[in-house]
């Protein structure tokens, strides 16, 4: 995302650094006078009837309002958007008095937006995808404000509005990427350097030690703080849509850089000294002193190739006719407010259909005998399952797999196949995720390590909705698919994993057809 001036072709100063003008042929009262707030009598209706969608609108999905604020205040990831909502104050604040010259309107063709915003709300429960439910919650308050103000209010708050996706938290997805990327920058300035060092996923073993580029140290958070702040200091700083670009692939590109160099330096003081040197100087370097000196670096590089003001704002407010596709405001706050209810009625409707989970038992799995775990303790994880089953295997050799069965009767907010802590590694374990593994037909297939280097691999077969896969995103698809229509909400993880693939592989030819289990 990255913003435009509101008003394209508007009056802008003589000087690139010179305050802009706002040009009007209808002067009104500015909404800022003496010191004091002051509403222009035209607002104070439409700014009362906002108020009311938004409460009404938080209300309603005051879960994942708390969610957000949430991890906002606990995700170290995600820190920096509690900063947004007081921008996103300030934007509003710099753009009042164009504001107080524009008269706000009702306008019905932004229902689309709200339903929009409904709807996708929906999709995100029916899927048990909290990103979608908080991205639809963020345009429904969006479309509030379209709705009840009007196209030529939302033209000038564009940039507020758009900065405004930054309230969700959105960027998990990175995380694993960058802590490959980073392991890779890691391994080729180790090599350059001398330091005999061999890599396998996201572990670096040197010959007086072993390192994992963990989750926390792969730099996600500062490259996600890094977007906002560069997406604000773009539209803040540049008018010329080059600059702006090139500003940002520079801006996204310094952390990723700078936390590949950090790693590396790390790594190779350990080399030279030892491992507590290497981590005590983790410590002092890396955090939040070290994003901020990567911010600095990057807005001195940039300093020289700004061309705009940054209290400059573009908005010519005489250039707004009227819209003609106006509705009375109170008809207006009705409509959002029923717009925005039914997807919330119709998941409370649905959320009370179940099924029953059928008790089983482990199966009897020829050639193979059950025995008790050996070596360093596993198990997956899949909380508020109604169902859990797990087993150990041994056949002749002496080769051991790991069986587990997870089922839900239904899946809710907080006990789903799939999500943040499910799966193969659950929260505080001694296992870390290492990479992906060979995989196998309709299952997911991740190599994992535990303490002493032991490496195990883990293969998950789900059904829901009567599909069986190995796609997370499938399973997400079929239950959201079983949620709207009311179909079998019943949703089953079989897990095979051992130390040895050839074993695992054995294990599930003679163990038959998994759909059997499932």
């Amino acid at each position: 995302m990255t913003p435009f001036p509101e008003g394209e072709g508007a009056g802008v100063s003589s000087s690139p650094l010179a305050p802009a003008s706002v040009a009007s042929t209808h002067p009104q009262p500015l909404p800022f006078q003496g010191g004091e707030l002051a509403i222009v009598p035209a607002w104070r209706k439409p700014l009362a009837h906002l108020a009311a969608a938004w409460l009404a609108i938080l209300a309603l999905f005051r879960r994942d309002t708390v969610d957000m604020a949430a991890i906002w205040w606990n995700d170290s990831n995600f820190g920096h958007l509690l900063f947004v909502p007081p921008i996103l104050v300030w934007l509003v604040w710099q753009r009042r008095q164009a504001l107080a010259e524009i008269a706000p309107r009702a306008w019905w063709p932004a229902l689309a937006l709200v339903g929009a915003g409904g709807l996708a709300w929906l999709l995100g429960e029916a899927a048990g995808v909290a990103l979608v439910r908080h991205l639809a919650l963020v345009l429904m308050l969006q479309g509030a404000v379209v709705m009840l103000l009007g196209p030529h209010i939302a033209r000038a708050l564009f940039f507020p509005l758009a900065y405004a996706l930054f309230l969700v938290p959105f960027g998990d997805f990175l995380v694993q990427p960058l802590q490959m990327l980073t392991a890779e920058m890691c391994m080729a300035l180790l090599h350059l350097f001398g330091v005999p060092a061999t890599m396998d996923g996201v572990l670096i073993r040197i010959p007086n030690g072993y390192f994992e580029v963990a989750e926390a140290c792969a730099g996600a958070n500062f490259v996600l703080a890094m977007a906002a702040f560069a997406v604000l200091a773009a539209h803040l700083c540049f008018r010329s849509w080059r600059r702006r670009a090139a500003f940002l692939v520079f801006a996204l590109a310094m952390p990723v850089i700078a936390n590949g160099i950090r790693a590396f330096a790390t790594i190779w003081l350990a080399w030279l000294t030892d491992i507590d040197t290497a981590a005590g100087f983790d410590h002092v370097v890396y955090g939040w002193f070290f994003f901020a000196a990567v911010m600095a670096l990057v807005v001195a590089t940039a300093w020289r190739f700004f061309d705009r003001a940054p209290g400059e704002i573009a908005i010519d407010p005489a250039r707004f006719a009227p819209s003609a596709a106006t509705l009375k405001p109170v008809l207006a706050l009705a409509l959002v407010v029923g717009l925005v209810a039914t997807p919330f009625i119709w998941s409370r409707v649905t959320a009370a259909r179940s099924a029953a989970v059928t008790h089983i038992d482990l199966p009897a799995v020829p050639g193979w005998r059950r025995t008790a775990p050996a070596g360093e303790p596993w198990a997956p994880h899949y909380a508020g399952a109604d169902l859990r089953l797990m087993g150990s295997y041994v056949d002749a050799s002496g080769a051991q797999v790991e069986l587990a069965i997870a089922a839900y009767a239904r899946q809710d907010e907080g006990r789903e196949l799939v999500g943040f802590g499910q799966g193969a590694i659950g929260p505080g374990s001694r296992w870390i995720w290492t990479s992906a593994a060979p995989g196998a037909p309709h299952a997911r297939a991740e190599r994992i390590t535990g303490p002493g280097g032991v490496v195990r691999e883990v293969l998950t077969f789900y059904r829901v909705g009567g599909q069986m896969t190995g796609s997370e995103t499938r399973v997400k698809l079929e239950t959201m698919k079983a949620r709207l229509l009311g179909s079998d909400p019943r949703a089953v993880a079989v897990t095979v994993s051992g130390t040895d693939r050839a074993a695992i592989d054995r294990f599930l030819r003679d163990l038959g057809p998994i759909e059997g289990i499932l």
